[in-house]
C-alpha cells in the first residue's frame, strides 16, 4: 500500500517531477465550462424535444447559436463535408449541439435540427441517428453503434438540475457535464470534485472577457429546488505575479471529502501519522486558504501553502501535530524550529521546517496571526520556507467571505509554462490570462442524493483568441 510523506509530496513540486497533484485539479471545474465558438451571435431557437434523449446518453453536452455571417465550424464541415455544411449553415437559424458520449472513445457528436435539412435542401446522411425532432451525426460507424443502446432505453424523466438544464440547452449557450465527463478527463483525480461531478451553466462573453453562470451538484439526478443565485459580488481582482494559484474554502472537504472517505487514505493516515476519525472530523470543517506560488531559483518549480482558520480549536490542532512530528522524524527529515517573534508567528506555539539529509526544507507548519482575524490560523507549506520575518506581514484571513463556499483564482498561461495543468485541457484555457470561479453556500440534500450550489465565473482570453 502507498502511504502518503511529506518528503514525497515535496518532491512532487520539483523541476524534474510531474505536474503537481491534489491541489490543483480543482481548477479542472472550470475547464468544462468553455468551448470552441463561444462568440457565435444569438438568434432565436426552436425547442429541440430529443435533447432530453440525448441528456441521458452524454457525458458532456454543450450548445452553440448558428450565425451565418462566420464560416462553418470544422465539425459541421468533417461530418458533412464541404458543400453540405455550407449550405445548411447558411440555413441554420437556431441552436446546434455537440456532445462527448459516455464510453469515451467514440469522439464528437455533432446534433442538428432535423427541419434544417429540408430547409437547405440537403439530404440526411446515410448512417446518422434519428432522435426525435433531431438529426445526430456520428465520427464513425462504431460510435454510431454505440449510441444506439443508450438512446433506446426507457428513461426516467429529467428532474431538478438535469430538466432545467435542457430548457438552458434550448434556448441559449450552455454546457452541461457528469461525473462521467470528469472521469474522462481527469481519470481518478475526478474525485477531487465531488462537490461538481454534475452541471450546468450558462455562457457568455464581452470583449476579452468569457463569463458563466449556473448550477453544479454533487450526485448526478439530483431533484432538489434550483440554488438560490450568488448575490452581487465584487469581481475577484487579477491573481498577482508571484502566485499560481489561490483557492479560498469554507471546507476542506469542498476539495478533499472524497479521497478522506476512502480507506486506502484513511488507513496510513490514522497508523503513520495518528489522524484518525477525530482528526479527520476537524480537518473536513475547517475553512481554508491555498496558494502555489512560483519559485524562480532553488530545486522547487513552486511552493504550496495551505492556511487553516482553526478558531477556537488551536488546542485540538496542537494535539494532531505532535504524531505528525513523530512520523516526519521516524522518515529520516531532520527538524529545524525557528523562533520568529513577530505579530504574524505567536511564539507560544510550535512550528517546525522539515530538511532532508542535504538541508534542503521541503515542508513545514507555521502559526499566523493575520490582522483580519482575532485568533490564529495555522499554515501548512511544501518547498521553501515562506517569508515570515517582520512583524507588519498583512497575511489574509483563510475564511471566505459572504455567501460564497468557494472561491477560486488562477493564472493558467503561468501554471502551464511551468507543465503544471493537464495536458488534455482545452487550449484556450490552458493559454487564458486569467480564471475566476465561485461557488455559492451548498444547499440541502436532493432526491439525487446529493447537494447543488450556484457557481459562477470568468476568464481573460489571451490576445490570439479575441
Amino acid at each position: 500500500m502507498v502511504q502518503p510523506s511529506v518528503a514525497g509530496l515535496a518532491g512532487r513540486l520539483r523541476r524534474s517531477s510531474p505536474p503537481f497533484p491534489a491541489a490543483l485539479t480543482a481548477t479542472v471545474t472550470a475547464l468544462l465550462l468553455l468551448a470552441p465558438g463561444l462568440w457565435l451571435g444569438h438568434h432565436p431557437r426552436p425547442q429541440a424535444q430529443g435533447l432530453e434523449r440525448i441528456l441521458g446518453a452524454a457525458a458532456l453536452l454543450q450548445s452553440f447559436p448558428a450565425d451565418a455571417r462566420r464560416p462553418a465550424p470544422g465539425l459541421w464541415v468533417q461530418r458533412l463535408g464541404p458543400d453540405a455544411s455550407r449550405r445548411l449553415w447558411k440555413r441554420q437559424r437556431g441552436n446546434w449541439w455537440q456532445f462527448w458520449g459516455r464510453h469515451g472513445d467514440e469522439g464528437l457528436y455533432l446534433v442538428l435540427p432535423a427541419d434544417s435539412f429540408r430547409a437547405a435542401a440537403v439530404e440526411v446522411p446515410a448512417g446518422s441517428l434519428r432522435v426525435d425532432d433531431l438529426v445526430v451525426l456520428a465520427p464513425d460507424p462504431l460510435a454510431a453503434g454505440l449510441l444506439k443502446e443508450p438512446l433506446a432505453l426507457k428513461r426516467r424523466q429529467p428532474r431538478g438540475l438535469e430538466q432545467r438544464c435542457v430548457g438552458e440547452l434550448q434556448s441559449q449557450q450552455a454546457v452541461y457535464w457528469t461525473d462521467t465527463a470528469l472521469g474522462q478527463m481527469l481519470g481518478p483525480l475526478s474525485s477531487l470534485l465531488q462537490s461538481f461531478q454534475q452541471g450546468c451553466l450558462q455562457l457568455g462573453g464581452q470583449g476579452a472577457t468569457l463569463s458563466w453562470q449556473g448550477e453544479t451538484s454533487s450526485a448526478p439526478g439530483l431533484g432538489s429546488r434550483q440554488p438560490a443565485p450568488l448575490g452581487a459580488i465584487q469581481p475577484p481582482a487579477p491573481l498577482a505575479e508571484n502566485l499560481l494559484l489561490e483557492i479560498r474554502g469554507e471546507r476542506l472537504d469542498l476539495l478533499l471529502a472524497d479521497l478522506l472517505n476512502r480507506q486506502m487514505i484513511r488507513e496510513p493516515l490514522a497508523s503513520r501519522y495518528g489522524i484518525g476519525d477525530r482528526q479527520l472530523t476537524l480537518l473536513r470543517g475547517t475553512p481554508f486558504l491555498l496558494r502555489l506560488k512560483p519559485q524562480a531559483t532553488g530545486p522547487f518549480q513552486a511552493s504550496l501553502e495551505l492556511q487553516l482558520a482553526v478558531g477556537d480549536q488551536r488546542s485540538q490542532w496542537a494535539a494532531l501535530l505532535a504524531p505528525l512530528r513523530k512520523a516526519l522524524l521516524d522518515q529520516g527529515l531532520g527538524e529545524s524550529s525557528p523562533q520568529i517573534r513577530s505579530a504574524s508567528s505567536p511564539s507560544v506555539l510550535p512550528t517546525s521546517s522539515w530538511k532532508r539529509d542535504d538541508g534542503t526544507v521541503v515542508g513545514g507548519w507555521r502559526w499566523l496571526s493575520p490582522a483580519t482575524s482575532r485568533q490564529p490560523q495555522l499554515l501548512f507549506f511544501l518547498g521553501p520556507e515562506p517569508a515570515l520575518a517582520g512583524s507588519s506581514l498583512p497575511w489574509p484571513d483563510a475564511r471566505p467571505q459572504g455567501d460564497v463556499a468557494l472561491d477560486l483564482r488562477l493564472r493558467p498561461a503561468a501554471l502551464e509554462a511551468l507543465g503544471l495543468l493537464p495536458a488534455d485541457l482545452p487550449l484556450l484555457v490552458r493559454r487564458s490570462d486569467q480564471l475566476s470561479l465561485i461557488s455559492g453556500a451548498v444547499g440541502g440534500v436532493g432526491r439525487g442524493g446529493g447537494r447543488s450550489a450556484s457557481l459562477s465565473g470568468s476568464l481573460r482570453l489571451p490576445s490570439r483568441f479575441r
